[in-house]
């Protein structure tokens, strides 16, 4: 029989991020980036059965009953939270567990800009972090947070599904609300969050119409706002903020996000080169006044240009930070090509530095010429 308590202690042992358990397979860790199976006994349904009662609670094993997947958080002790996904597949149960470390990173560690710091002591607006599943925007986001906490004094309220980091009070007094336990929904916890004197708030994630318009009016009312999107860059996030509104408000939207919006991080975990450890590829746009007209105007096709005129602020275009985790040899060509939002472009570079030479296009009269 399989311990629960034995694979945990393995993922924390080994630096994993995740834990696999599917019928069918022994347990598997993400590892680096990559999956690597542990050598034990492939897991039977009984097996899979038994672990996820293990650590389910009773009200999650309903939710699993009745829909067919929950989600929560648990603590392992002192050593580390998982947050759990548990769902059925082809009649069967599979759980997905991810590691959240005790220890709360700098922004050094991390290896933010600096100006994020000033960013966090600003008193109101609208801070995104973005990127895809996995991309370690929970991390970022609960390193502002503690950023805060330690060096102002306000009062931070976090709407969280499952709560991921747990934060204590420091300088700053924090109240963190779980979805689905404190609270029945994000929306209406940002209904009611105006109303206990927040100078900080943190959305996981604006996961519907309800809620942009909610955390976009904190932000207006004179509050800083903390929240994530799955989206994959600056401009990419602008638009789809604004598409998630129907036609005839998408012109009050862009005002107000124009107004409010004062930073976004998109965000990438990279495979470091020997495959030990990972390392954030960032794109990152401050609002300027030259950015807020772009986003007022409807010109979000621009932004890209407007972050590369934004060196000064510590803008960036992933793909330009990319290059120079490629340049510095802390992530190989493939990683990058594979992270990168423009591989084409980025290809041609690293062939010109290997002094690889690109075929020449041949034109239609050459072609006419050989025949």
């Amino acid at each position: 029989m399989i311990h629960i308590d034995r694979v945990l202690e393995t993922c924390i042992k080994q630096g994993a991020s995740d834990i696999h358990l599917v019928t069918g397979r022994p347990p598997v860790l993400r590892l680096h980036g990559g999956l690597r199976s542990l050598e034990t006994k492939v897991l039977n349904s009984d097996d899979t059965q038994a672990l996820m009662k293990s650590i389910t609670p009773d009200r999650n094993q309903q939710e699993l009953q009745e829909g067919g997947t929950t989600d929560f958080g648990f603590a392992f002790g002192d050593k580390g939270r998982f947050r759990v996904s548990v769902f059925r597949q082809r009649g069967q149960l599979s759980l997905v567990l991810r590691l959240i470390p005790n220890e709360l990173l700098s922004f050094e560690q991390i290896g933010l800009p600096k100006i994020i710091a000033g960013l966090c002591r600003r008193p109101q607006g609208l801070f995104l972090v973005t990127g895809p599943t996995g991309s370690g925007k929970t991390t970022t986001l609960a390193s502002m947070i503690n950023y805060i906490n330690e060096n102002l004094d306000r009062h931070i309220v976090t709407v969280e599904d499952p709560i991921e980091y747990y934060q204590y009070h420091k300088k700053s007094i924090i109240n963190q609300r779980e979805v689905g336990i404190d609270v029945p929904t994000f929306a209406e916890a940002l209904r009611r969050v105006l109303r206990q004197d927040p100078d900080v708030i943190l959305v996981g994630e604006l996961r519907d119409l309800e809620t942009i318009e909610a955390a976009v009016r904190a932000a207006e009312t004179g509050h800083l706002v903390f929240s994530t999107l799955h989206t994959t860059g600056c401009q990419g996030t602008i638009t789809r903020l604004i598409d998630a509104f129907p036609v005839n408000q998408q012109e009050q939207i862009r005002v107000q996000l124009s107004t409010n919006l004062i930073a976004v991080l998109s965000q990438t975990l990279c495979r470091k080169k020997e495959g030990k450890g990972r390392v954030a590829g960032y794109e990152f746009m401050v609002v300027t006044p030259a950015i807020s007209n772009l986003i007022r105007e409807n010109k979000t096709y621009r932004i890209d240009s407007a972050i590369q005129t934004g060196k000064k602020f510590k803008m960036q275009l992933m793909d330009d930070h990319l290059w120079s985790l490629f340049a510095d040899k802390l992530i190989d060509r493939q990683e990058m090509l594979d992270k990168a939002r423009y591989p084409g472009n980025l290809e041609e570079k690293a062939n010109k530095l290997m002094g690889i030479n690109q075929p020449k296009p041949v034109s239609p009269l050459e072609k006419k010429q050989e025949k």
